[in-house]
């Protein structure tokens, strides 16, 4: 199995995904650059990185590779597996693996530390579909000095004499009569314009007075009656979006999936239980936070005060 194709695929589509086990690609967009000393225009794009301390599994990969492969959801988390062992095991070897039109990643030093280098043959981002990273050449300009000696050659020859050609005159009296006849269109057209706009703006004052005067008429023949007192506005108030959901479990029945909450909410947790998801799975949240930062903090939190074990949910 290509793991690193469905890897790939998905890379279009969302902003994480997790190799159960493994550890998680990462994209962040990228505005366009240009890089002046080397001459490079970079269009928009999509950043890749690597985290290894996501491993759990949100089912994004292995429903993926179960709907490619037509295979189910646990045949498909086996297979992904048992390719994720060999990563390991090669890594272990101090061997790098190179994963297609994504990157490569190494282990360095005694610690046996993952170092992750992205590909940048393929551009994630969508919206910039056909615009490829352009490289001006550089311009190089020669000056040329040429040494030239001339020789001038004066050959002498017998004056040729050459009848004088009659000047042809031509009548060019038909164009002040069309200048002329072109100045009095000219004066007549701006002389209607001014007439006309004068006319205009008579005529709009006159409406104006006659509506000015209805509105006064009503202004005074009117009467005010104020019936009920001032009613209060009230304001929306915007929630604050919390797209990064610490996920306790997930359950296929809605009454478990109300247990599991009580209970963490017993244990003092703000947890919550999220909507059914497309695989039929109500998921039971510790807590969801604003940003991807708050939410590893709380994860490493969970881990080490009641070792619980949480995976991270993103809208």
């Amino acid at each position: 199995m290509m793991l690193e194709k469905y890897i790939y695929d998905l890379l279009y589509r969302y902003q994480c995904v997790t190799v159960p086990g493994f550890g998680a690609f990462i994209t962040e967009n990228v505005s366009a650059q240009i890089n002046g000393r080397a001459a490079t225009f970079l269009p928009p794009r999509k950043v890749i990185t690597f985290n290894a301390n996501i491993k759990n599994n949100d089912g994004l990969l292995a429903n993926h590779v179960a709907s490619n492969e037509n295979v189910s959801f646990e045949v498909a988390l086996n297979k992904i597996q048992i390719e994720v062992t060999n990563w390991i095991a090669e890594l272990n070897q101090r061997n790098s693996i190179t994963l297609k039109n994504i990157g490569s990643i190494a282990t360095i030093g005694e610690e046996k530390a993952w170092i992750f280098e992205p590909s940048n043959t393929t551009n994630f981002l969508v919206s910039s579909f056909g615009l490829n990273q352009l490289i001006s050449p550089e311009i190089k300009r020669e000056i040329v000095t040429l040494e030239t000696k001339t020789t001038e050659v004066v050959v002498e020859k017998e004056p040729i004499s050459i009848a004088p050609i009659p000047e042809i005159k031509k009548d060019y009296s038909y164009l002040k009569y069309a200048a002329s006849l072109a100045l009095f269109v000219t004066v007549g057209l701006f002389s209607y314009k001014f007439y006309n706009d004068d006319q205009v703006a008579k005529q709009t004052l006159l409406v104006q007075k006659n509506v000015q005067n209805k509105v006064h008429e009503q202004i005074q023949q009117a009467t005010f009656f104020i019936e009920t007192p001032n009613v209060a506005v009230e304001l929306p108030i915007t929630e604050e979006k919390l797209p990064y959901h610490l996920i306790a479990g997930a359950f296929r029945s809605e009454e478990n999936a109300e247990k599991a909450l009580q209970m963490l909410i017993d244990q003092g947790f703000k947890a919550q239980k999220l909507d059914k998801n497309k695989y039929d799975l109500y998921p039971v949240a510790y807590g969801s936070y604003a940003t991807l930062e708050e939410a590893e903090m709380e994860k490493q939190k969970l881990k080490r005060d009641v070792d619980a074990e949480a995976w991270l949910l993103i809208d």
